[in-house]
């Protein structure tokens, strides 16, 4: 197959044979390198199409990943594209595919509008997160040319908080997700270092700690989640976080199942070691509490916007609160679980905050969209890349292919005679195909699981 490109700072065209048509067969993708770009083609149903052939999130090869239909998902992160026209249709992640009319290309986003003056509509979104993001993203692509802004009481635009529990030091220029220029390119209003207090549902106007207050049209309630703090005697202890991280060493991790932490030690105001429920006693200078996350809705009260039990915001499948013109997305909100029946969770994944803020601006403009996306989670500790995709809680059995001794492996969730959620450790692409087959609402029974055969997984 000869794949013509064009390269726009020739003003030509440049052919360059790449691989035969009789190298690939309908459902296959193939790698290839076209002047230092890496290029995916795939074809589907008789037809060839060539994009970018990495990632746009953190540049993982696609050709690592499961392909359905004409969209491939991302190995390690979950992402999809479509091979067609390069769109991103699920997170993490901004940017769409470079197709092969652009392969000088190193990012390319959908067309943009921007504001007009004259247009009083204002859609305020709470909340520095991807959901607020991806949402005035998702606005300005369907040509929204009212005033948005966003408000957060970070000191920095929306960045890339997954990095910051994985690495050390890192510069604050490198983990935004945009640019400073972007927002003032695209007309989205950057209030950053204010935090909004109090919303009157009513009169439609909410409230800043500075004082000061905003009216707006639609909103979105995007304000994330907050450590749980440790209730122990000690927790205040100097050496005791909620927010740390730090670069660990494989031989320097250790884990202490099925215990808790019952008292932090000190000496002269500085953690010493920690008190174990069954009475074992850790040495220790520092403590990082992870132990759970809080919706960030106190903000909230008097508001009429319906909270659970655990303060998160309940919206409906197209991510409406029960007032009208109020949105929620991301961490805070608690939603309707396709894959689990509609099941109502409130799930912190930062590709679910994506989807979100995306369904919850098509919903805005009268666009009826439902928040269709597989949970994809992933993590990274001692060297080891975890992912995870589904819903598991309330499993009653895990089925292991692959050997947990050589961190090879996939643990399959099941629940009900079916797989509802799959981990994994370096077994790609299982949990991005477990990903791709609850998508399509396609049962993996516990028979299947069970079997040598692991074809259905990619393998």
């Amino acid at each position: 197959m000869n794949q013509g490109v064009e390269q726009s700072e020739r003003q030509e065209d440049l052919t360059i044979l790449v691989c035969q048509e009789s190298d690939l067969h309908d459902g296959q993708m193939k790698a290839v390198t076209v002047e230092d770009q890496k290029v995916l083609l795939v074809r589907t149903k008789g037809q060839y199409s060539a994009v970018g052939g990495r990632c746009t999130h953190y540049n993982a090869p696609l050709i690592m990943g499961t392909l359905v239909g004409d969209r491939v998902r991302c190995p390690i992160h979950g992402a999809c594209f479509n091979v067609k026209t390069g769109d991103i249709e699920d997170y993490p992640g901004l940017d769409c595919l470079p197709t092969y009319k652009s392969l000088k290309l190193t990012k390319r986003m959908k067309e943009m509008c921007t504001v007009k003056p004259d247009i009083k509509h204002i859609i305020l979104l709470v909340g520095g997160g991807p959901a607020s993001l991806v949402c005035a993203e998702t606005l300005r692509q369907n040509c929204y040319q009212g005033r948005i802004i966003i408000v957060t009481k970070d000191s920095l635009p929306p960045f890339d908080k997954p990095k910051l529990s994985k690495a050390m030091n890192v510069e604050s220029s490198s983990i935004l997700l945009r640019q400073h220029d972007f927002y003032q390119q695209h007309g989205i209003e950057m209030w950053m270092e204010k935090e909004v207090v109090s919303v009157n549902s009513t009169d439609k106007v909410v409230q800043m700690s500075d004082g000061t207050s905003q009216r707006y049209d639609q909103l979105l309630i995007s304000t994330g989640c907050r450590a749980c703090p440790l209730q122990c005697p000690g927790s205040d202890l100097k050496g005791v976080h909620l927010l740390q991280s730090y670069m660990l060493e494989e031989k320097k991790v250790k884990f202490v199942m099925n215990n808790k932490v019952t008292e932090i030690r000190g000496e002269n105001g500085k953690v010493k070691e920690v008190v174990l429920a069954d009475g074992t006693v850790l040495e220790a200078d520092v403590v990082v509490a992870g132990i759970g996350a809080i919706p960030n809705s106190d903000f909230l009260t008097g508001s009429n916007v319906a909270v659970d039990s655990r303060k998160a915001v309940v919206v409906d499948k197209f991510m409406r609160t029960n007032v009208a013109d109020v949105f929620s997305a991301g961490d805070v909100a608690s939603f309707p679980l396709t894959i689990r029946g509609d099941q109502r969770v409130n799930i912190g994944h930062w590709q679910m905050s994506h989807a979100h803020g995306r369904v919850a601006a098509l919903n805005m403009l009268n666009k009826p969209t439902t928040i269709e996306s597989v949970p994809f989670f992933w993590s990274a500790l001692a060297g080891k890349s975890i992912r995870y995709a589904g819903y598991g809680e309330g499993y009653t059995e895990i089925i292991i292919k692959g050997k947990l001794e050589e961190r090879k492996f996939v643990a399959l969730y099941i629940k009900d005679e079916v797989v509802v959620a799959a981990a994994s450790m370096a077994f790609e692409p299982a949990v991005s195909r477990v990903a791709d087959l609850l998508d399509q609402g396609r049962a993996i029974t516990k028979t299947q699981a069970q079997s040598e055969d692991l074809s259905w997984l990619g393998m």
